[in-house]
């Protein structure tokens, strides 16, 4: 079974980590990768489990190695996805899920484009998959509803889920979450299609 690259992006609110966690659960093949970033960690955060947490000269001398399939400075702090552990996913026959936003995923995209034609990376499988909201109204409404975000943080939020709704068409495939369990069998059907994770002969 070949392993691969498994994208999934979508708005604040669109429900992409519960679908994610979903995905993670049900397939053993599967495999989180754990972003690299240069904020401080948060409560209960742990190094090398929720982020590798790595100071500003690190991270910017990694860059200037190219180390990274993707990376973006976002409110003073870096983020990014080394390739080295997706290398070594791919080394271990398992695929690898990048929860990224949908300027990473075209980074990704440029990335492996750019590799040679013998590069394994640039071979692999690979599926990108877009999850948004039925509309803008239900998505602020589920903002809404979680009461963690002031006012101005959620309207600053649906602006920055309207320009990346209006960019799903980048994406290989496109999955609405109005429903959560028909938005996961959606997930499975297009993973096991692409061969991605697991062939059909395997369901859980």
């Amino acid at each position: 079974m070949k392993p691969g690259i498994v994208i999934i992006a979508a708005p604040s609110g669109a429900g992409k980590t519960t679908l994610c966690d979903m995905l993670l659960q049900d397939y053993p093949e599967l495999v989180y990768s754990v972003s690299c970033t240069t904020r401080e960690p948060r409560g209960e955060e742990e190094d090398g489990v929720d982020y590798h947490f790595v100071d500003k000269a690190a991270f910017e001398r990694l860059i200037g190695e190219r180390a990274f399939l993707e990376h973006a400075l976002v409110h003073g702090n870096y983020y990014g996805t080394l390739a080295a552990p997706v290398r070594d996913a791919l080394r271990d026959n398992l695929s690898i899920l990048l929860d990224i936003d949908v300027a990473g995923a075209a980074q990704v995209r440029e990335s492996l484009a750019a590799l040679p034609e013998g590069d394994p990376l640039r071979n692999c499988g690979f599926v990108d998959i877009f999850i948004s909201p039925p509309s803008i109204a239900e998505l602020r409404r589920r903002l809404v509803s979680r009461g963690e975000d002031a006012p101005e943080v959620i309207e600053r939020r649906i602006g920055n889920a309207r320009g990346e709704m209006a960019r799903a068409d980048e994406f290989h495939y496109h999955v609405v979450n109005d429903d959560l369990g028909v938005a996961y069998r959606e997930l499975r059907a297009i993973l096991e299609h692409e061969n991605a994770v697991i062939g059909p002969e395997n369901h859980v």
